[in-house]
């Protein structure tokens, strides 16, 4: 319990930065009730690599003497939050869901890691993530479960963060994203992911970003909280003010997967158009559109995911611990990696300006089905994950990857028959991440969604 009564998971990582700055929230019991959750839930869950319980304390307790000697601008004071296990957190292991990668020590910070201290957070461990942040299931030595039905995935790759967060455990956390990786699991776990603009947060992720494809971003249960991580996390302020939508919007929607010979499930089409008609009853123009998507744009994203396996593999400190899908993927990647051109970005980002000349924005599904089976993937062919990866998928999160514009998942209902949530994608042209805060808050007062998953009080 906290000093104000309330257990932590029942407050908002604003309200405990508030509370923490002010002085009626202590950091040391905030954190307390992190690391007893924790502790109380993961050996089911599996949503984290690692905890830095007494790293924690100290971080916690430093934290306490900044506020207490006047610090200003402590805009995450005292939140506990979740990294995922991809970035250098000092004198941390980073192994990116691998037993082939170094267990030397990181000795810097990334710049995301930096900027989340300097806020104030406490980072109160590492997450889960598949290797090489390769795959749609998070799996390896254990296997991170759905916290809303155990028998699925957190989807994967930011799965560990999503988990943890659907569970309730903590309250913020980060991810990646190169083909959808913080919005798929976010969408799977009920939760709130953004994958941001292309250059709007610092992304150092591998030697070239997954070829300009990926991107650091905020995990939340919350709007006002996804946009505080992050006004943080790209250093602009104002990004945590959520402006109130003042005009009609024009928004596009589409249930039809960009990957060619995919279906969307008919429940996460249902929920897609229930969510138009809320748009449209609520003043919006919707209309049924999408932009025009060539199959050979589509492999952009594919050419991509391949080659970053074979750049991964070649720089592991053992590659006799590869898991056999990473080598697969690897060597399939050094077959399509000459393929790789910065003109096929330029090319897709072009179209899709041309698309935002017409919408402010566009509504799609995040996946075209539910969260695969929680299932030892890690030791199935490559072949297998290759074609449930993309069958599950559909393209929808990717193709915004392959822009660089922003895209936001957000719950918006259950499917029946699997017992998980539903999550619906926005997307915006590049820069539009305060118009795709707006209407996700709009649409979280219209129709509020559960922050925690049941069964994990």
């Amino acid at each position: 319990m906290t000093v104000t009564g309330e257990r932590t998971e029942a407050l908002t990582a604003t309200r405990i930065a508030e509370g923490v700055r002010s002085g009626v929230l202590d950091p040391e019991l905030v954190l307390h009730d992190t690391l007893a959750r924790i502790a109380r839930h993961d050996a089911v869950l599996a949503s984290f690599a690692s905890v830095r319980t007494e790293a924690a304390v100290h971080e916690a307790q430093e934290l306490k003497r900044r506020v207490a000697a006047g610090e200003e601008r402590l805009p995450l004071a005292g939140v506990p939050i979740a990294i995922k296990d991809v970035v250098p957190i000092t004198g941390e292991v980073m192994r990116a869901g691998s037993r082939a990668t170094s267990r030397v020590p990181q000795t810097a910070d990334h710049p995301v890691v930096a900027r989340l201290r300097k806020a104030g957070a406490i980072v109160v461990g590492t997450t889960a993530t598949p290797e090489a942040s390769l795959w749609l299931t998070t799996d390896g030595d254990r296997i991170t479960r759905n916290p809303w039905q155990s028998e699925r995935s957190a989807s994967g790759s930011s799965g560990g963060s999503a988990a943890a967060l659907g569970a309730g455990l903590v309250l913020l956390a980060h991810g990646t994203d190169g083909l959808g990786s913080i919005r798929q699991p976010a969408a799977a776990c009920g939760v709130l992911g953004l994958k941001p603009s292309r250059g709007l947060i610092p992304t150092d992720l591998g030697q070239n970003d997954w070829y300009g494809l990926a991107e650091n971003g905020p995990m939340a249960t919350t709007v006002a909280d996804l946009a505080l991580m992050l006004s943080v996390m790209a250093g602009q302020p104002l990004l945590a003010d959520v402006a109130p939508l003042r005009r009609s919007l024009r928004i596009a929607v589409s249930a039809r997967p960009p990957v060619q010979g995919v279906r969307t499930n008919p429940a996460i089409t249902a929920a897609l158009f229930s969510a138009a008609g809320l748009l449209r009853r609520n003043g919006h123009h919707v209309a049924r559109d999408q932009p025009v998507y060539p199959q050979r744009l589509s492999m952009a994203g594919t050419f991509r995911w391949f080659a970053a396996a074979a750049d991964y593999v070649e720089e592991v400190a053992d590659p006799s611990l590869l898991q056999d899908r990473t080598v697969g993927h690897a060597s399939a990647g050094r077959r399509v990696r000459p393929l790789v051109r910065s003109e096929q970005l330029t090319d897709w980002r072009d179209r899709a300006d041309a698309f935002f000349d017409s919408y402010d924005l566009m509504l799609t599904p995040v996946t075209a089905t539910h969260p695969l089976r929680a299932d030892r993937w890690s030791e199935r062919a490559w072949a297998a994950n290759v074609r449930s990866n993309v069958a599950a998928s559909g393209g929808f999160a990717g193709m915004w990857n392959v822009a660089g514009f922003p895209a936001l998942a957000l719950p918006f209902g259950i499917d029946t028959v699997t017992g998980t949530p539903i999550g619906l994608q926005l997307a915006a042209r590049h820069g539009g991440e305060h118009l795709l805060l707006s209407v996700a808050a709009r649409m979280e007062a219209w129709r509020p969604w559960p922050t925690t998953a049941p069964g994990w009080a």
